[in-house]
């Protein structure tokens, strides 16, 4: 199975990881036009819908929570930009319309949930998130944490990472693909890319300890790559400047990683 899902350059999908590729995650990317709606069906799964891009106006309601009813959502026209995105998270049996009030882009990312827990819609502010800058040298790369394991939700994780050219990410290679906390957490995962300028591309790798899967690919705009398990870093050529959102979930919502004992020691330069 191929862990790279290439973009479309048309049409309203830019990418959608088929059902059923992975047991925990879920994930599509849009593109609206001004006025173009987007329905939204939550199904039994909670999700999180992140603006990439644009504004937009969000209705609809949930099961025993009653409506929500958000206007002119938006503060950034582009991934790129130094600035938290807005995002909305949805319980299971929540239906929702997204209306375009610019060019839009945006992404559905969905997971597990149950509706026991109680959590109602809420929208996710970009002054709510913590901002943060992770590694050094050239390792050194930006991070928004969207919907993290400190706030409500069943089974859903969501971060977005910028990483300057020339500088690698998700590096130390690490994996979080293992049931053993507190050292370990399994969790599936999706990187959605977009890269600056959008011609260019950059390198993942996927691996686990016994080469049962090692994937090296070149990652293109808006490109998805799944991550099911095992070690998964990526390195960005000069010249361009990556962006990922990335999309976890499994039985346990904790995020506990093992970095690759081979490259480790990178860690103490």
């Amino acid at each position: 199975m191929s862990l790279l899902i290439k973009s479309q350059s048309s049409g309203r999908t830019m990418v959608q990881l088929p059902a059923g590729e992975l047991e925990y995650v879920g994930f599509a990317a849009y593109r609206l036009s001004l006025g173009e709606t987007l329905p939204v069906a939550a199904g039994d799964k909670e999700l999180c819908l992140v603006l990439l891009s644009g504004r937009i106006g969000l209705k609809g309601e949930a099961p025993g929570q009653g409506a929500f009813d958000w206007d002119n959502l938006g503060d950034r026209q582009s991934v790129f930009e130094d600035k938290s995105p807005y995002a909305a998270y949805l319980p299971p049996g929540s239906q929702a319309q997204v209306t375009a009030l610019s060019d839009v882009q945006i992404a559905v990312c969905a997971a597990p949930g149950s509706a026991q827990n109680g959590y109602g819609p809420r929208l996710i502010r970009p002054d709510s998130m913590k901002r943060s800058v992770r590694g050094k040298g050239a390792n050194t790369r930006y991070v928004c944490d969207i919907l993290p394991d400190s706030e409500p939700a069943h089974s859903l994780l969501v971060v977005e990472v910028r990483t300057p050219s020339g500088h690698s990410s998700s590096y130390p290679p690490h994996k979080h693909d293992t049931d053993d906390l507190p050292h370990q957490s399994f969790l599936e995962e999706t990187y959605y890319h977009q890269v600056n300028p959008s011609q260019g591309f950059v390198f993942q790798r996927v691996y686990t300890d016994d080469r049962s899967i090692d994937q090296a690919m070149a990652v293109e705009n808006s490109d998805l790559v799944v991550v099911p398990k095992g070690y998964h870093p990526v390195s960005v050529p000069y010249g361009y400047e990556s962006y990922y959102l990335n999309v976890m979930a499994g039985p346990k919502r904790v995020w506990q990683f093992h970095n690759d004992p081979q490259h480790s020691w990178l860690l103490d330069l």
